[in-house]
């Protein structure tokens, strides 16, 4: 008898249709790279992650791979690994290094200004970056070249990548790039979660919860906007796996990058508290990331706090630090470039060493948060305060250059305000904002300035 009429019926998911940020299975090379990394001694288990990574995609594949996750899950930090890395916000704390800084909140009219060019300043970095996110630095160098653009100090426009400036370029510029007259910024991750940011103050307060956070995500904003931790943790709330758990389950994309780029609304809203900029930022990071991933958007948020009273970058830079662990891979990471900074080296020199050691071609490399801060960090000192420069040199080295050129362009537009932006930057995008985000999928960026100056003066009025 079959087993139709016996009323059997076994579901099989489609494996080999799975997104890959949605398969564990497909990657785990970046697992075993992100787990050595974290200082686990799993060498002995590389020949059988080489076997499976070679398997073809399905049920037997993602079986061995739930076998691996338990593996890496259950296998203890090396003795020896020379950094402390805790993603608890307790933990955290006891690990800081303190940078005292005295901090003059503006009054309301510079305060206002500051708050409109963090928003400006956010989304026109974006925009300056989105065109060529995924380009290799040496097409991307050709391009500035061809196109008198090098170094780096203004948006690339459609109409000038003719064939000629496309030739030997194993990209599509001519299809990634906006038209002068393209009006507006478009949908984009980086700038989502700016909208994110504030739906979240606006509807929980300041004491909103991770699950919170996690519950929003839900509503807010369709899957397919969420990108490698995201979607993971995506997929995990959906599953029932909570904050801290939906950040690790089968995650192997942990410390990458998306967790630096959702901090900036913490930011925005405490003008001059760091340290409590910071904290929301581990609430909401923790959803999805761990140590370094977690660190990213907490050094982030307290910049962007330390910004609106301090118009030292090298000071704002050290303030952010003081809020993550300072034997932590990041705060190494950024202190190294400070160090490179006063060693005398040039921008160039810096961008060589970062692509010595990080591999752009392999995609860990190309996201992870270190390598990133790193180039953020570069790009601000080198770039002296000048937007067009500090952006420009943001986006020219390659690796996340929307999300570098967001979070460098922010923190900018805190610190020098909208008034001082370069309005061939600002005018581009004639004061419009597209998102993925549920009633919030044209905006204007002026009126969610204004809803953010609001609701930081809402809140401080309760208090």
């Amino acid at each position: 008898m079959n087993n139709e009429k016996l009323g059997i019926y076994k579901a099989v998911p489609s494996h080999e249709k799975y997104h890959t940020w949605e398969a564990y299975s497909k990657e785990l090379d970046v697992e075993y790279k992100q787990t050595m990394e974290e200082g686990k001694d799993i060498e002995a288990y590389k020949g059988v992650f080489d076997a499976v990574i070679a398997m073809p995609d399905g049920v037997y594949k993602e079986k061995i791979a739930d076998t691996l996750y338990e593996i890496v899950a259950n296998t203890p930090i090396k003795e020896d690994y020379p950094h402390y890395e805790p993603s608890t916000l307790e933990g955290i704390k006891a690990e800081r290094r303190p940078f005292p800084l005295e901090l003059k909140m503006p009054e309301e009219e510079v305060l206002n200004d500051k708050i409109l060019g963090a928003w400006y300043g956010r989304i026109c970095g974006c925009l300056l970056g989105k065109p060529v996110e995924g380009i290799m630095s040496w097409d991307l160098k050709k391009i500035l070249e061809r196109t008198g653009n090098y170094p780096m100090t203004r948006y690339i426009d459609k109409e000038e990548i003719t064939d000629e400036v496309q030739e030997g370029v194993d990209y599509n510029m001519q299809a990634a790039a906006y038209p002068r007259d393209f009006g507006r910024m478009p949908p984009d991750d980086d700038t989502n979660y700016m909208i994110i940011g504030y739906r979240i103050l606006q509807i929980f307060g300041p004491n909103f919860t991770s699950e919170n956070v996690a519950r929003l995500w839900l509503d807010i904003q369709i899957e397919r906007a969420y990108c490698t931790a995201e979607r993971v943790a995506y997929r995990n709330f959906v599953a029932g796996y909570l904050p801290p758990d939906s950040a690790v389950y089968k995650n192997p994309y942990r410390e990458w990058i998306g967790a630096q780029i959702r901090g900036d609304f913490f930011g925005y809203f405490n003008p001059c508290n760091p340290e409590l900029a910071a904290e929301m930022a581990h609430r909401d990071a923790s959803i999805s990331h761990v140590k370094n991933g977690i660190y990213g958007e907490m050094w982030v948020s307290a910049m962007l706090a330390a910004a609106y009273g301090c118009d030292d970058i090298e000071s704002i830079i050290r303030r952010g630090l003081a809020e993550v662990p300072a034997n932590s891979r990041l705060y190494k990471a950024v202190e190294k470039i400070l160090a490179d900074y006063h060693s005398g080296i040039t921008i160039d020199q810096c961008f060589e060493d970062i692509h010595a050691r990080w591999d752009e071609r392999n995609g860990h490399d190309w996201t992870h948060t270190v390598s990133n801060a790193e180039i953020v960090t570069a790009s601000l000192l080198w770039g002296g305060g000048d937007y067009a420069k500090s952006v420009g040199y943001s986006v020219q080295v390659g690796y996340d250059t929307d999300c570098n050129g967001a979070t460098v362009g922010s923190i900018l537009g805190v610190m020098k305000g909208y008034e001082a932006l370069p309005r061939e930057f600002t005018d581009r995008v004639c004061d419009t904002l597209d998102s993925n985000i549920i009633g919030f999928h044209r905006v204007s960026i002026k009126d969610m300035a204004k809803r953010t100056a609001d609701l930081i003066k809402h809140f401080n009025n309760k208090k």
